[in-house]
């Protein structure tokens, strides 16, 4: 990492748009708490996304105490379309299964894989981020070497050289390889905003204090660059979504529990869409993804706007 931070989509995404003040010192974490407040209350994008991620939270916790028919469970009346009639609200698919437990169920695992991907992405690159920016030195060849290599390795045979020798694959498998492969780009984009801060007045003054590398990074470079880590997990977070989405799309998902991404895999396999007709089956998952996905990305817009005085028009 001792050449200019390569260009990144996710990395301009974030680094663009959150500027660090370069007299900026930490702000104290009451004021910089009331402010956000005061302005996220005022951005409609915030708003709107934060009510959808949390209708869809709500349906992933209570869902399931709601309909508590097994998502597997093949007893029920096959291809039977929509209706007001409890535990029937999306129908059921070609084995009988029903639509409405298995869109839960799945909504559950969805968030789940997303939630532990992006945190396992985000403490990973944060890590490596930090370290190779603010050592400099051989530590970040060395950590930059890492990042490439795992930067260009082919994910797709990766997992299927694992799967080869794993008789089951659960979600928590799912949600931990999304994490191992989803880092370099945050670890680029921190390293390259440790760099400008590494310099400062503030970080000079507390290495003559005696204090240690980690203790300068969580104490003085991470606050201020908090805002910067938050808008990073956020999009960790919908990465982390359409990577395990993808992946059970294409048959190399868990092979037990259900997940939204199953459920558009399972319709596909048995033709739901082109032959059969139902589609309920594929629909609710579809827009599911569609609306988490969408509903991240217009809170990362809207956090833009929170945290950076330049793009506020609330």
């Amino acid at each position: 990492m001792s050449g200019p931070a390569s260009t990144d989509p996710k990395m301009e995404s974030v680094s663009g748009s959150v500027d660090i003040d370069k007299e900026a010192t930490a702000v104290p974490a009451k004021k910089a708490g009331g402010e956000f407040v005061y302005f996220a209350l005022r951005s409609r994008k915030f708003l709107f996304a934060t009510a959808i991620l949390l209708v869809l939270i709500g349906f992933a916790i209570f869902g399931p105490m709601i309909d508590t028919t097994d998502p597997m469970d093949t007893n029920g009346v096959q291809m039977s379309s929509p209706t007001m009639d409890a535990g029937n609200w999306f129908g059921t698919t070609i084995l009988g299964e029903d639509v409405f437990a298995q869109f839960v169920n799945g909504l559950r695992a969805t968030f789940f894989v997303g939630l532990l991907a992006g945190a396992l992405a985000a403490f990973i690159g944060m890590a490596i981020g930090f370290t190779a920016g603010y050592k400099g030195g051989w530590v970040d060849e060395v950590l930059n070497m890492i990042t490439n290599v795992v930067l260009v390795l082919p994910t797709l045979a990766v997992l299927i050289v694992i799967s080869s020798y794993l008789k089951a694959r659960g979600v928590l498998f799912e949600a931990v390889f999304v994490g191992l492969f989803s880092w370099p780009w945050v670890a680029r984009a921190i390293r390259a905003q440790t760099f400008t801060l590494r310099s400062r007045d503030f970080i000079d003054l507390a290495k003559l204090s005696g204090r240690g590398t980690w203790k300068i990074i969580i104490q003085e470079i991470a606050p201020n660059m908090s805002s910067y880590l938050f808008m990073v997990f956020i999009l960790l977070f919908g990465g982390a979504i359409l990577f395990a989405a993808s992946l059970d799309f294409i048959g190399l998902g868990p092979t037990g529990g259900m997940s939204l991404g199953l459920m558009m895999f399972n319709s596909v396999t048995y033709g739901a869409a082109l032959t059969l007709g139902l589609w309920w089956w594929f629909i609710p998952p579809g827009l599911g993804i569609m609306a988490i996905v969408g509903a991240l990305y217009v809170m990362n817009v809207g956090l833009d706007e929170i945290f950076n005085p330049k793009l506020r028009d609330i």
